[in-house]
């Protein structure tokens, strides 16, 4: 990229880069909590415990790093976390029946 001219529009033509960044990152993200949330149900609906569980600890980290970098809301990780705990609670307890 070419050096910018000094000039008036400078610093928002800066911050027009840094926010698409900041877009393609929060995007990425996004889609990578709900592929493995989708997955994490997926194997909780087959009755696949073990994958589920595996799934479960990984969407959790996920979700985790996504709030501590405020791509999505702490409460909204933390509800998104305990549907899918109760998800696989009632797995097991069918699985158990």
């Amino acid at each position: 990229m070419a050096k910018l001219k000094t000039g008036r529009h400078t610093s928002s033509l800066k911050e027009a880069r840094k926010a698409k960044k900041r877009t393609d990152r929060n995007v990425s993200v996004k889609s990578k909590i709900k592929t493995i949330i989708k997955k994490t149900k997926a194997a909780a609906a087959n009755k696949d415990l073990p994958l589920a569980q595996d799934l479960l600890k990984s969407a959790f980290s996920e979700l985790d790093k996504a709030a501590k970098k405020n791509v999505i809301h702490y409460k909204a990780a933390a509800n998104k976390k305990a549907r899918l705990s109760k998800a696989i609670a009632k797995a097991q307890d069918l699985a158990k029946k």
